[in-house]
């Protein structure tokens, strides 16, 4: 057994480093331990950094973190066969500070953000794998390790590590563990010269562009993606695991349709290929999230799904660092007091629910299933397009028809019917408005 700390973290991702920052500055013992050979090196991401918790965690971030881009224009493509349909937002705000989002890579960013947390005087113990919980009398006392010194001891253990998390699966925690809210994410990450970016994504200096995309995935519930970096881009898409089962397609394969589709191939095509990989995410929102708190344990980030699929809001980073710094500052307390039971770690809960961490969740906890629904991925985006092409075709001699005409014929040749369609705009505005 390894010396004792008053917490161990396990997983260095955005929520174990926060949650090690802030136990650390707390006061605590804590120990970070991340099963690669640096924070980050296990790390798959697509998406976007967005920094209000680091304004209050880390002031001055802005000038420190290794960031790629400051996404300045945001845009939610809806693609068919035929065409596509985008709404494009560019905000002049997003390109100064305190900025609205920032594209960065994982492996920069977390091992900055791991050092940060030793600065505060957090312990990393790199390349070491939790396999278990340690108990005493019935609560969690610390974890088994893989390394050759056994366990590490802690008063409270903050399991962070990750979608399908086997430390809160021990703990009893997950009610119903289930692949139905479970999504696979592909990626590719393509090198251009910084210029050529630039120029296909109508950017200038630093500004960069995250674009998400409905109905690219060839039939199978999910999305797609496309986050500019400096001197590459990283396009994706996010498929939903029964439905990859069911197409008996492979996700390489998805993603090459997509990067095939007209809308998308001029700003991929004849790039690098630089890397590749693939990632587990929770997509389940509120109703897949496990319990919280334990004796002697908490969970955050993704090992406690807490990444927010919700159509129009796609996030996860600043959820888990939001999440991170609660747990640490609550486990502090809870080590220096001797009292890590249940009952004083639900005040981590609490915190949580008075956030927007989980009023978000709970806001839009039906939109992710309503969102990986059949007419969503398929019916929706066609209607959309078709409605689009008709309205902007001119057809001349023939006088323009109306645009209820137009937009009924396009509900028509998509198969929607008119109460279905009422009835999800209604459970869009309840759960959006």
């Amino acid at each position: 057994m390894t010396a004792a700390f008053d917490i161990a973290v396990v997983g260095a991702g955005p929520a174990g480093c926060t949650a090690a920052l802030s136990a650390a500055r707390a006061g605590g013992r804590v120990a970070l331990l991340e099963r690669g050979p640096y924070p980050g090196a296990k790390n798959v991401y697509g998406g976007v950094v967005y920094g209000r918790i680091l304004d209050r965690i880390l002031p001055g971030w802005t000038e420190e973190a290794p960031i790629q881009r400051w996404i300045t224009r945001r845009s939610t493509m809806i693609t068919s066969p035929q065409g596509s349909v985008s709404l494009d937002v560019r905000g002049n705000a997003w390109s100064e500070p305190p900025f609205n989002g920032a594209a960065a890579f994982r492996s920069e960013f977390d091992a900055w953000l791991a050092g940060q947390a030793v600065q505060a005087g957090a312990v990393l113990i790199p390349s070491t794998t939790a396999v278990g919980l340690i108990y005493d009398n019935g609560k969690v006392a610390g974890v088994q390790t893989d390394r050759p010194q056994g366990g590490v001891a802690a008063q409270v253990v903050i399991a962070c590590d990750g979608v399908n998390s086997f430390l809160a699966k021990e703990a009893g925690l997950f009610k119903d563990f289930t692949a139905a809210n479970l999504t696979l994410g592909v990626k590719e990450v393509l090198g251009f010269e910084k210029r050529e970016i630039d120029r296909r994504f109508g950017l200038r200096g630093r500004e960069g562009m995250d674009i998400e995309i409905l109905g690219c995935t060839s039939g199978i519930p999910g999305g797609g993606f496309i986050y500019t970096n400096l001197d590459s881009i990283s396009v994706g898409v996010v498929l939903s695991l029964e439905g990859l089962k069911e197409s008996s397609l492979r996700p390489e394969r998805v993603l090459a349709a997509m990067k095939e589709h007209p809308s998308i191939a001029p700003l991929v095509e004849g790039g690098e290929l630089l890397e590749y990989s693939a990632h587990m995410i929770p997509e389940g929102g509120l109703d897949a999230m496990p319990d919280l708190a334990a004796d002697g344990l908490l969970v955050a980030g993704d090992a406690a799904g807490m990444c927010l699929a919700a159509g129009l809001y796609l996030e996860g980073v600043n959820f888990a660092m939001a999440a991170g710094m609660a747990a640490g500052e609550v486990a502090a307390r809870a080590a220096a007091s001797g009292r890590t039971g249940r009952e004083n770690l639900q005040e981590y809960t609490k915190i949580l629910k008075s956030s927007f961490v989980l009023q978000d969740h709970r806001r839009f906890r039906k939109i992710p299933h309503l969102l990986m629904s059949d007419r969503m991925q398929g019916a929706y985006p066609g209607w959309a397009v078709d409605s689009a092409v008709e309205m902007f075709t001119v057809r001349n001699p023939e006088p323009k028809p109306g645009l209820r005409k137009i937009i009924n014929q396009a509900r028509i040749k998509n198969g929607l019917s008119r109460r279905q369609a009422v009835r999800d705009a209604l459970a869009f505005i309840r759960g959006f408005g």
